[in-house]
């Protein structure tokens, strides 16, 4: 007969002491509760910490400054109180800056924002080479804002510029870009424009590719124009996204330094710091950079810089709520 051979019977595995398996399943809950709660901040954390040692405390220690006659050439700091802010409230200089930045601001950002999304309609719809036209869009956005101050200058020149040439050519007297307010202020938001537009072109972009396109195609066949189709349609939709770039755009326009700065250095060095040789063009940004590293007032710097970030959140508040009344409806 043969012989049936039997398999050996699997070992089972070792019970745990029955000590360790109840305190285990009285610990598991707990540790899974603490995880939840704990992980989440320990992943947020650095960024947190970051920002209070870069962000916070810097605001912090700014307002603390401001409140003393603190200067770099005297070792003495004494506490002043308000006074670095009765002084600036005083100051025509700061006030001059206050209106240059404004002034900018509004005929830079008012006009990038509409072109851009002007240009984002348009290549939202079929094109050939899409992607070139992308690209070519955010090419001025990387380009060095030193080459663009230096090109855009030559071509504000008086005497040799390109569009005195061109005002010539139409029976318009040349313009000294740099000396009158009105022009240097259209010379530096001219170069803020050609630089942001088609970013935020590309950001309007990127929202509108969101939005389905059945819209689009039934109000085609309700024979909506293209005009019709933008205001009706694609502003509506991508209003959070239109907010966004309003804010950004406004806190940009609030905080320009480099653009006046070199365009300044143009006529010499002394009118870099100042705006030029009569403060024509002179922004709050470069007001703050002139007392606190020309003139080392840096309780007086500080001041500024405090007044300056209420502003921005008072005109950035502002275009918040004037963006927010935009119609909302699809009335095409």
């Amino acid at each position: 007969m043969p012989v049936v051979r039997r398999a050996p019977a699997a070992e089972s595995p070792p019970h745990p002491p029955p000590g360790e398996s109840r305190t285990r399943a009285a610990t598991s809950p707990w540790r899974h509760r603490l995880d939840r709660l704990v992980s989440p901040y320990a992943y947020i954390a650095p960024f947190f910490l970051l920002f209070a040692a870069f962000g916070v405390f810097p605001l912090i220690y700014t307002a603390w400054v401001s409140l003393h006659d603190w200067n770099l050439l005297s070792s003495a700091n004494p506490f002043i109180g308000l006074d670095n802010y009765r002084e600036l409230f005083s100051d025509g200089y700061f006030w001059n800056a206050a209106f240059n930045t404004l002034s900018i601001g509004v005929l830079s950002a008012v006009p990038q924002l509409a072109l851009a999304l002007v240009l984002a309609h348009l290549l939202n719809r079929p094109l050939r080479a899409q992607t070139l036209f992308r690209i070519t869009l955010l090419l001025p956005n990387v380009t060095s804002v030193v080459a663009v101050v230096v090109i855009f200058s030559q071509l504000f020149g008086r005497d040799f510029g390109l569009v005195n040439a061109l005002l010539d050519l139409v029976g318009i007297d040349r313009v000294y870009w740099q000396a009158n307010v009105a022009s240097s202020h259209i010379a530096i938001a001219t170069m803020i424009m050609w630089r942001w537009t088609g970013y935020n072109a590309l950001i309007y972009l990127a929202a509108m590719q969101a939005v389905p396109r059945e819209i689009y195609e039934a109000a085609t066949i309700d024979g909506a124009s293209t005009a019709r189709q933008l205001w009706g349609i694609t502003i509506p939709m991508i209003r959070p996204t239109i907010i966004f770039t309003v804010i950004v755009t406004t806190i940009g326009s609030m905080q320009i330094i480099a653009e006046p700065l070199l365009f300044g250095a143009q006529v010499s060095n002394g009118a870099a710091t100042t705006g030029g040789t009569d403060r024509q063009f002179q922004t709050l940004a470069l007001y703050l950079y002139e007392k606190g590293f020309r003139s080392f007032e840096f309780g007086y710097a500080s001041a500024a810089a405090w007044v300056m970030f209420l502003l921005v959140v008072l005109v950035v508040g502002f275009n918040y709520l004037v963006v927010r009344r935009m119609r909302g409806g699809l009335d095409v």
